[in-house]
């Protein structure tokens, strides 16, 4: 499998697999001697994501590593990724030795990049599984709420919010098919939120809001509170149950509420749920991971939660 560069505007990554200088642009090819890049995942305004090998350790175990690049023109701005990145590392670390949970395995800065290092979840994302395999039944999605909000609610405990929760941060890992909720760029730490003048506060907006038809009311004026990952929950549910993304479902233009009853049957008692997930309110909303459990009549998976706790 070839090396790849992550320097800025390469214009051909691709190297030979025992590379260790890119043939086309120079720049070192292993990150601290030690990451070998395989490819790109993903990339967003604010950096990329990578997939690489440690070939520090015995078989070269598989990893992913996440590239914060600030735009170093904004006055302020590299300080600010500096806090952001730090404190998604310090809450990686945090409550990272969840089972559902990617561990935090490095985190280093090269020349004004930041890089975070995870665990890599080899497995299939809800949104593919729905892409193919076609929308979940009722229980389906009964299913998939036994299974991710007790991780919901062990996050809830640790005080952070995570604030993009949807199809494609969620992966069905294929050794054991658990799902395991990726991706804290956006995640907020609830004690200590980062302390930014409110002039630099768009620069760092797109970084941190979450993804649109996802977050709620509250999170998109930048106010989010642990109900806000469960509306978030509740969106997933929807996409779940009828195949369509929030942007591709009509919503209530007197409330903002969306209208996903037309796209999917569900017994009276789940859309209640559904409905109290997803309500615009914030007030009238499930608070806790917990109370959707309850009046889902799931309390055997109580039992679950409160070991989740004790991680």
């Amino acid at each position: 499998m070839s090396t790849y560069c992550i320097a800025t505007g390469c214009p051909k990554p691709k190297n030979a697999p025992n590379a260790r200088l890119c043939k086309t642009c120079g720049s070192k090819l292993w990150l601290r001697d030690r990451y070998r890049v395989l490819g790109a995942l993903g990339r967003g305004g604010f950096g990329a994501t990578f997939l690489a090998r440690d070939q520090s350790l015995p078989g070269y175990p598989s990893c992913v590593i996440k590239q914060l690049r600030p735009t170093t023109e904004v006055p302020n701005l590299l300080e600010m990724a500096r806090d952001l990145f730090q404190r998604e590392a310090n809450i990686l670390g945090k409550i990272g030795n969840h089972p559902q949970l990617p561990r935090l395995l490095d985190y280093f800065e090269i020349a004004h990049e930041f890089y975070l290092v995870q665990e890599h979840v080899s497995g299939s994302t809800l949104q593919k599984e729905v892409k193919h395999g076609g929308p979940f039944t009722e229980s389906g999605v009964r299913q998939f709420l036994t299974e991710i909000l007790p991780v919901v609610q062990y996050i809830h405990s640790h005080e952070i919010i995570h604030r993009d929760i949807k199809p494609a941060n969620l992966i069905r890992r294929t050794q054991d098919k658990q799902l395991v909720m990726i991706d804290f760029g956006a995640v907020k730490d609830k004690v200590n939120p980062p302390k930014i003048d409110p002039s630099d506060q768009t620069a760092l907006t797109a970084y941190a809001i979450g993804t649109p038809g996802y977050a709620p009311p509250e999170q998109m004026a930048m106010r989010p509170v642990y109900a806000s990952d469960l509306y978030a929950i509740g969106v997933t549910c929807v996409f779940l149950l009828t195949g369509r993304s929030p942007k591709d479902l009509p919503y209530d233009p007197q409330t903002g509420e969306l209208r996903w009853q037309d796209y999917a049957v569900v017994s009276s008692h789940f859309s209640k749920v559904l409905r109290k997930l997803l309500d615009i309110s914030v007030h009238s909303r499930y608070q806790m991971a917990a109370d959707v459990l309850r009046d889902l009549d799931m309390e055997p998976y109580l039992d679950s939660l409160s070991q989740n706790m004790a991680f």
